[in-house]
C-alpha cells in the first residue's frame, strides 16, 4: 500500500524497517523508533540484524527499508533504490586490518584474514587494496578474539572494533578508509539505507524525509539519543560510543551531496573493474521530497 492509498482509506501501512544493532545505527533511528518523528499513515516495524544478514536478506526483499552495505547493494540494485540519507561514510578512516604481531601493509598477500562477510563494503575495500588475501568469514564481533588467539593472521574490523583493537595489544596493518582517501581523495562509502523499488518513488521520498528528520533530531538531542543507543553498544564505554557515533553519523549521513554520490560510483566502478561487482549494477539515489 502506498502513502496516498493509506491516506485515502485512513488505514496505516506497515513498513518493515531493518538496520544493524550498532550504536551509530541506533543513534540514527532513535527518533523514529521512539516516536519522536513520525510518518503519517505509516507504521514502521523495526528489526535489528547484523549487516551481513541484512545484505543477504535483501536478495529476498525481506524488508521494505533496509540498511545494506554499498557492496551488497550492487547485487540487489534491481530490487532496491538508495535513499539519499542515513548512509555511513568514513572520511579518511574506515575498516581496519589488524594483526597480533606487526605486519606491513604490503605484506598482506597470501595471508589469512578474518572478514565480517563477503557482501560487506569492508571486504570489497580489502580486495581492492590487496586482491591476493585468503579470507575466512566469521561474525564481526568474533574477529578481535580470533586475531588475538592467532586463529587467523589478521582480521578486518568494522563497527566499534576499530576503536578497541589497540587496547588488547593488536597492531594496525592498514586503515582502508585512509588508504581509499589517499588513493581517490574521496570518503569511503560503507553502509546505506535502501527502499524496495516496488513501493514507488513517492513512498521512497517520504521515507527518506522521515529518516533525515530522525538523524537531525538525534544530532540535535545528542545526549538522549546516545543514552538510547548505548543499550545496543555491546558494553562499550559511553565516551567510546560517543566517539564511534561521531565517526559515522555526520554530514554525509544527512545528505550524500555530489561528492558522496561520486564516492559511491567510484567504489562500485572500481569493484566492477576488478570483477567483484556485477557489471549490470546500476547506482540510483532517490532523494527526499521537496
Amino acid at each position: 500500500m502506498n502513502m496516498s492509498t493509506a491516506a485515502a482509506t485512513h488505514e496505516t501501512a506497515t513498513l518493515r524497517l531493518a538496520h544493524s544493532p550498532d550504536s551509530d545505527d541506533a543513534f540514527m533511528f532513535y527518533a523514529l523508533a521512539t516516536g519522536k518523528v513520525r510518518l503519517p499513515g505509516v507504521k514502521f516495524a523495526h528489526t535489528l540484524c547484523d549487516i551481513e544478514t541484512l545484505n543477504k536478506a535483501a536478495h529476498e526483499e525481506t524488508y521494505d527499508v533496509t540498511a545494506v552495505s554499498f557492496f551488497g547493494y550492487a547485487f540487489v540494485a534491481d530490487k532496491y533504490v538508495l535513499l539519499d540519507c542515513g548512509a555511513s561514510f568514513g572520511e579518511g578512516y574506515g575498516p581496519i586490518v589488524v594483526s597480533s604481531r606487526p605486519i606491513k601493509k604490503n605484506e598482506l598477500a597470501g595471508r589469512k584474514v578474518a572478514i565480517p562477510g563477503t557482501l560487506t563494503t569492508s571486504y570489497l575495500a580489502l580486495k581492492l587494496f590487496e586482491p591476493n588475501v585468503e579470507t575466512v568469514t566469521m561474525p564481526f564481533d568474533k574477529i578481535l578474539d580470533a586475531v588475538q588467539a592467532k586463529e587467523v593472521e589478521a582480521g578486518l574490523l568494522i563497527h566499534e572494533g576499530q576503536l578497541l583493537f589497540s587496547q588488547i595489544g593488536l597492531h594496525r596493518v592498514v586503515d582502508l578508509g585512509q588508504w581509499w582517501h589517499e588513493t581517490t581523495g574521496l570518503p569511503l562509502p560503507l553502509g546505506a539505507n535502501a527502499i524496495r523499488r516496488s513501493l514507488g518513488p513517492e513512498m521512497g521520498r517520504q521515507v527518506a524525509r522521515v529518516i533525515r528528520e530522525s538523524v537531525s533530531y538525534a544530532l540535535e538531542h545528542r545526549e538522549a539519543a546516545l543514552e538510547y543507543a548505548m543499550q545496543f553498544a555491546r558494553d562499550m564505554d559511553p565516551q567510546l560510543a560517543d566517539n564511534f557515533v561521531g565517526m559515522y553519523v555526520n554530514r554525509w549521513t544527512l545528505d550524500y551531496g555530489e561528492e558522496g554520490r561520486r564516492a559511491v560510483r567510484e567504489l562500485l566502478a572500481r569493484g566492477a573493474a576488478a570483477g567483484l561487482v556485477p557489471s549490470s549494477y546500476k547506482v540510483e539515489f532517490l532523494p527526499e521530497a521537496a
